[in-house]
């Protein structure tokens, strides 16, 4: 009977051991499968950073060139003023007014002006235009303030100097002379100046 229950115990004892090694089974199969997940979503933030990085970098290069291209077109815009100062320059010196040699040089320059015009407007760097309409601090920067009764505050009614704009961005604001209503006093004293004119 020894033997009999020695042989139940033994057959327990391997039945329980199978369980055990069948109950780990499952175990260690959810531990793989946890791994494998666990691989896989690092993989896929992995690809997730370096598609970050590469737009990362396309971006910076994109505004690294841009921003070389806007420093080199705020320093050319200096030599376009230069090329308007000295065509209005010789255009009111007396002296030089009658020289047939001179007009000449001035359509050149004007030839000059034109080039440079179109190039920038090749590379999208654009004058802002601004006459009549309203300011904009954005765009413009008041320089005077003009009286004119005809006009709304704040309508531009000279420009001082060109603004220009690359692309989205500001290149220069445009100097600009903006409307203000006349003072009670400039009426006041503009009638009285009316009515001294007037015989009675």
């Amino acid at each position: 009977m020894n033997e009999n229950k020695e042989k139940i115990d033994t057959e327990n004892e391997a039945k329980d051991s199978t369980e055990n090694k069948i109950d780990s089974k499952p175990q260690e199969e959810l531990s793989v499968e946890e791994k494998l997940k666990d691989t896989e979503d690092k993989l896929l933030r992995s690809l997730a950073e370096i598609e970050n990085q590469r737009r990362r970098f396309e971006k910076e290069t994109r505004d690294a060139f841009e921003f070389g291209g806007f420093n080199f077109a705020k320093e050319i815009l200096s030599l376009l003023d230069n090329l308007q100062r000295a065509q209005i320059s010789i255009k009111n010196d007396q002296n030089l007014k009658d020289n047939k040699d001179l007009d000449k040089f001035l359509s050149n320059i004007k030839i000059l002006e034109k080039d440079l015009t179109s190039i920038f407007e090749k590379n999208n760097i654009k004058k802002i235009e601004c006459l009549g309409s309203k300011f904009d601090p954005n765009l413009h920067q008041a320089m005077v303030e003009i009286e004119d009764d005809k006009k709304e505050p704040g309508t531009i009614l000279k420009e001082i100097q060109a603004g220009y704009t690359f692309g989205e961005r500001l290149l220069r604001p445009t100097f600009v002379g903006v409307s203000k209503k006349k003072t009670k006093e400039k009426k006041a004293s503009e009638h009285l100046a009316e009515q001294k004119k007037t015989p009675i």
